[in-house]
This record gives structure tokens, C-alpha cells and sequence, in this order.
């Protein structure tokens, strides 16, 4: 960290600590929801979610060769095999906009172009088929439908412009300009090395599977019931991975490339879910920004409701699935269906955590970028949705 940086830094917390009433209920109120949140998040997504998606991060940098990266999400592969992975890869992962940040960290420093990268980082939250199997069971299966198509174009349509706006950089990375690790795959076969990233990416789905919808019958609940056996039965399995297939050096390696990732979004996301909380709050707990406002702000099916919708979604942290009983509950209040669909299509993919880390990742012009495509194109989606929804 630079020495200015550190000084604005100290300053900053000065200044907040010197003139911020903080003896005022609402700014106390306001304090306690951060922490809340911070709370929240730690008990319910970092060992479940965050540690195995680093661990998954460490292991495409180490061990997953540049050759298959740019092969498949490369700015030079053909478009529609990046693209068509990139954009349905969410299916498997239920993650959250800041769990997905160190898998889109380890492929972006690795030389994915940037069109599939963010392609696959709006596609991992967005894409998630409990999320859109709730979404239709509890909004109706018009909104989970449109929430489906609307994700996978998303996808599509903002890592083709990502590309194309900034093709003179992602040229720049694929002449050679890219972090390259100096160890190599080993020994192992494809086969061998595909299996393992599968038990991580099956480690992660389990253990951060989500408690179905009350009353819910049939597979969903079957398979709650059981994902801690399932997952340490994958924790098994990794370690006897590891034990046959890979040299300590190459263990050590691994670990050292995820502690890398987390030394750098960890601090960020922590910063960034305490904003989140001081601003907006949780669900149901009011905070500097009282929810009846927003609330207000999102009746019918204007321009400006669908594109407050798509801002606040962006600015909110929505973790797995919670975006829907919050929608349920603004749609019970007189929210519109087409600021709610925008606000299903830009808050999972976004958030102030994650804009601040993704920054960190790629810059803050790529960045704000993605940020406003994902922005506008929710926006007019609801407005369209909400025509036809009537």
C-alpha cells in the first residue's frame, strides 16, 4: 500500500471517528446493522463459500495451464465456445457476487480474455438454477423464466461489449503481457487434473447448498439433508487426490496462490459488506437509508423505478437466494414487476463489496464499464418485462 494511500486511509477513519454523530439512534442503528451484516456473512458464506472458491481460485493459477485458459476463455478463442461456458457456468455454482470474485480473479490473472471473463463473473451468481427454481416457485414462473433467459443474454451481451470496448487491452495481455506462475501441470493427465478441479467445484456446491423453501418436498430437501456426508465424502476423495497425484512442492504451490487471493479480497470484502450494512441494512432492519424509501421509489413500471431498481440492486449485497424473499416482500408492498426482475438481474451479479474488488482486479475504467452495461441493460429489461407483464 502506498504511503499516500495510508495516510488518506488514517484520515479518513479520523474524520468519521471526530464528526459522525454517532450518539444519534439512527447512526447507531446504522453501526450495529454493519457489523450484522459483517456477522451474517461470516457465519454463512466464508467457510462454506469463500474458502473453497479461494482454494478452487489457487488451483487454476497453479495448475491449470495458460494454453487451456486461452483455449477456451482466451480473447483469441472462437467466441462461441467461450462464450457458451462462460455464460452457463453459473449453472453449478451457487455462489454469491463476492464468492465468484477469487474463481474470476484466478482466470482473469491466468489470460482469460476480457469478454468471457466477465462473461463467467456475471454468470456465476446469476445463473443458478436453485436460485431460479425459487424464483419461479415463489414469484411465479413467468419471473423465474424471464430471470433465466434475461441472466444467460446477460451474460453474453456484456462480455461481447467488454471485449469490444476494450480489445486494444486484452491484445496487450495476449502478446504476452499476462502473470504467467512458473510451475507447470506435473505429471497428471487431463483426465486427472479435470477430476480435481471437479471435487473442489463439488466441494463448494454442497457444503454451500441452501435449505430449501419450506414445506418443499422431493430431491432438494433430500439432498440438504445429506450435504455435509456428500461434502466430507469430496474432502476424502480431494485428499487422497493429493496424496497420489501431487508432490509437495506443488501442495505448498497451491496454498500460496490462494493465500494470495485471499490477502487481497478478503480486506476488501470486509470493507465493502460494512458500507453495505451502514447504508442500506438487512432485510427487515432499517438502517441510514430507511426501506420504506426505497420501496416508495420502486411502485409501477416508470423509467427512473426500473432504473432506481437496477442501481439499488447493484449497490445492495445480496447473498444466495436471499434476494428473493426481499423481492417477495417488496412486491407485497406495491414494488413493480419490472423494477423487480431488474433488481433480480443486476443486484446477484453486483455489489459495493464486489465492485471494489473487481476493481482491484482489473481497474476501476473496466470496472465501472461493466458495472454500467449491467446497470443500463436491467434497466430496459424491466422496463420490457414490466410492459408485457402488464
Amino acid at each position: 500500500m502506498k504511503e499516500r494511500t495510508k495516510l488518506l486511509l488514517i484520515a479518513g477513519v479520523f474524520l468519521a471517528a471526530y464528526y459522525i454523530p454517532w450518539g444519534h439512534p439512527i447512526i447507531r442503528q446504522s453501526g450495529l446493522e454493519a457489523f450484522m451484516m459483517l456477522q451474517e456473512y461470516a457465519r454463512e458464506h466464508v467457510l462454506t463459500c469463500l474458502i473453497p472458491a479461494f482454494f478452487i481460485a489457487g488451483a487454476i493459477a497453479v495448475f491449470v495451464s495458460q494454453a487451456s485458459v486461452l483455449k477456451y476463455f482466451g480473447a483469441q478463442a472462437k467466441k462461441v465456445l467461450s462464450y457458451s461456458v462462460a455464460s452457463v457456468s453459473g449453472s453449478i455454482l451457487a455462489v454469491c457476487s463476492c464468492t465468484v470474485l477469487p474463481l474470476f480473479a484466478g482466470i482473469y490473472t491466468r489470460g482469460a480474455g476480457i469478454g468471457p471473463a466477465t462473461a463467467f463473473l456475471y454468470s456465476g451468481p446469476a445463473i443458478n438454477v436453485l436460485a431460479i427454481t425459487l424464483t419461479a416457485k415463489v414469484l411465479g414462473w413467468q419471473m423465474g423464466l424471464a430471470r433465466a433467459v434475461g441472466a444467460v443474454i446477460f451474460a453474453i451481451v456484456t462480455g461481447l461489449l467488454m471485449a469490444l470496448i476494450f480489445r486494444k487491452d486484452d491484445a496487450a495481455r495476449t502478446s504476452g503481457q499476462i502473470y504467467v506462475p512458473d510451475t507447470d501441470a506435473g505429471q497428471r493427465t487431463l483426465l486427472q487434473d479435470s477430476l480435481y478441479l471437479l471435487t473442489m467445484v463439488l466441494i463448494l456446491v454442497f457444503a454451500s447448498f441452501a435449505r430449501p423453501a419450506a414445506g418443499a418436498t422431493g430431491f432438494w430437501p433430500m439432498i440438504f439433508a445429506c450435504k455435509w456426508y456428500i461434502t466430507i465424502a469430496f474432502l476424502v476423495i480431494l485428499a487422497l487426490m493429493l496424496k497420489a497425484w501431487f508432490t509437495r512442492d506443488e501442495c505448498v504451490n497451491w496454498v500460496d496462490s490462494t493465500w494470495g487471493f485471499m490477502k487481497q479480497i478478503f480486506p476488501l470484502l470486509i470493507g465493502g459488506v460494512l458500507v453495505a450494512g451502514f447504508m442500506l441494512g438487512r432485510p427487515g432492519h432499517p438502517a441510514l437509508i430507511p426501506e420504506h424509501y426505497v420501496q416508495s421509489l420502486l411502485g409501477g413500471n416508470s423509467l427512473w423505478a426500473n432504473l432506481f431498481a437496477s442501481v439499488a440492486g447493484a449497490l445492495m449485497y445480496f447473498a444466495t437466494l436471499t434476494e428473493i424473499p426481499i423481492l417477495q416482500g417488496l412486491l407485497g408492498s406495491g414494488m413493480g414487476k419490472g423494477p423487480a426482475l431488474a433488481l433480480l438481474l443486476a443486484g446477484p451479479a453486483l455489489s459495493l463489496p464486489n465492485m471494489l474488488v473487481i476493481g482491484s482486479i482489473m481497474g476501476v475504467k473496466k470496472t465501472a464499464t461493466f458495472c454500467g452495461i449491467i446497470v443500463i441493460m436491467s434497466t430496459i429489461a424491466g422496463l420490457i418485462y414490466g410492459s408485457l407483464a402488464g
